[in-house]
């Protein structure tokens, strides 16, 4: 199945990741040849591999080099039999998260915006208190046994429904005692209307946030203008800091950002984040066909070089107690998501889905408005079975290409929906978004080297 080791330098040290134990080894230059001569020759023996690396490094180092590797590959350490893969789901689909548009509205108009301003591409509309009622009950009657489920506001915007989202704030809480369940909530805004009422409430609830902010003041403004065509950023970023502000002890936030070609230096964008006070960050890459905005393959190596440089400056501000978190660099080698999680990703379309406010279903908040992939409705329920079956039956290990990808097991496949977007196939996916999710992968495997080093010390 694919490749059994990946190997890379970076920072001066040289990775070898083991793919089918997560385990990742730091070679020194000798061990680290001889891994790569195994890779690419499986059945070579000792002496070939000498014959082969002699002119590279001295034999008293190839010999150690070689009895190190076979070392670990006695104790299926490096080189690791291939996983056994269990069945990724139960018989019955099992609903664990819906994502509720309480708001086909917005008022501000983001230059990249998937969701055509907040409408979907169809009218503008709030969902009214009924709709998300039964939108609650689905996802209570869908989860089965299953205890812990999320419900994430959405839009748009959600706090231009903030009355709604009070109400079914009330009403989760409720219909959670009655039926032994647990939720997570999660509002995404883009802080326009965090007013002290809306703060207050999201604090006394306890319910977490997404908060959008693209980076630096002129960067934010220029893609994330209001509907008059100003820049948000100075209210956003006072806004934001006053709800953290009033936030218990955990925190429970991370801002969002997009960046584009606009922006490819966006490490400065992370960083002034960083700067300004906020300290979980995630800053993700457009994903659009506006050529404008888009990446191409050309623009690689620059967004390489940012995620690297993003990496050493995590590390410094580590050392020097002003830490922030990046959330593409949160990579659990050894205690992360179960094998079935791995695999599946985000369980869009059948462990996951999308309710607009008219209550019609979709796999998730990318596909909204596309009839195609509209799945049913809260009053009917799902009327394209087969759909969802087909979202069910599509992972890391029937996407095209990802069997052999040394990242299988930290990516999940990608995201159906820009697979869906480039390709016109979910099974198929976006080749850009694939290299740059390989990069952080590199950079978050390095991070977790580098700290092992220093506690050792």
């Amino acid at each position: 199945m694919g490749n059994q080791v990946h190997t890379y330098q970076q920072g001066g040290l040289n990775l070898a990741l083991d793919v089918n134990t997560g385990i990742l080894h730091i070679l020194d230059a000798p061990a680290l040849a001889v891994a790569n001569y195994l890779q690419e020759n499986p059945a070579a023996s000792r002496e070939d591999a000498m014959s082969s690396l002699f002119k590279s490094f001295p034999m008293t180092q190839l010999t150690e080099a070689w009895e190190e590797i076979a070392d670990l590959k006695r104790n299926d350490q490096i080189f690791a039999e291939s996983v056994e893969v269990p069945d990724l789901f139960a018989e019955e689909p099992i609903l664990k998260s819906l994502c509720l548009h309480v708001a086909h509205d917005c008022n501000l108009r983001c230059e990249y915006c998937f969701a055509a301003t907040g409408n979907f591409g169809g009218g503008r509309s709030l969902m009214d208190t009924e709709t998300g009622k039964k939108a609650i009950d689905f996802l209570i009657q869908k989860s089965g046994t299953r205890r812990h489920l999320e419900l994430d506001y959405f839009g748009g915007e959600p706090l231009m429904n903030l009355p709604v989202v009070k109400e079914l704030t009330a009403y989760v809480k409720e219909q959670a005692k009655i039926h032994n369940k647990e939720f997570k909530l999660t509002l995404t805004t883009n802080g326009v209307l965090l007013t002290d009422e809306a703060q207050k409430f999201l604090n006394e609830e306890e319910i977490s946030l997404v908060l959008s902010l693209d980076g630096r003041k002129e960067i934010h403004d220029q893609m994330r203008p209001n509907v008059g065509g100003q820049g948000s950023y100075e209210t956003v970023v006072e806004r934001f800091k006053e709800v953290i502000a009033g936030r218990p002890e955990k925190k429970d936030y991370y801002l969002r950002g997009t960046f584009t070609a606009w922006n490819k230096d966006f490490s400065k964008d992370v960083l002034h984040m960083a700067d300004i006070g906020f300290t979980e960050l995630s800053v993700e890459p457009v994903v659009t066909q506006d050529e404008r905005l888009a990446f191409t393959e050309a623009d690689l190596p620059q967004l390489y070089r940012e995620y690297d440089l993003l990496a050493e400056e995590f590390l410094k501000r580590q050392d020097e107690g002003r830490p922030f978190l990046f959330f593409h660099f949160l990579q659990e080698m050894y205690k992360g998501p179960c094998m079935q999680k791995r695999l599946s990703g985000c369980g869009a379309g059948h462990e996951y889905a999308a309710v607009t406010p008219e209550g019609d279903l979709y796999p998730c908040h990318q596909f909204v408005g596309r009839d195609e992939y509209k799945m049913g409705n809260l009053d009917e329920g799902i009327l394209k079975p087969e759909l969802a079956e087909e979202f069910r039956n599509t992972h890391v290990l029937t996407k095209e290409g990802c069997i052999e990808c040394w990242a299988r097991f930290h990516c999940s496949g990608g995201c159906h929906a820009n697979a869906e977007q480039f390709n016109g196939d979910i099974k198929k996916p976006y080749k850009l978004a694939c290299e740059l999710q390989k990069k952080r992968i590199e950079c978050a495997l390095y991070i977790q080297a580098q700290l092992a080093l220093k506690e050792k010390k």
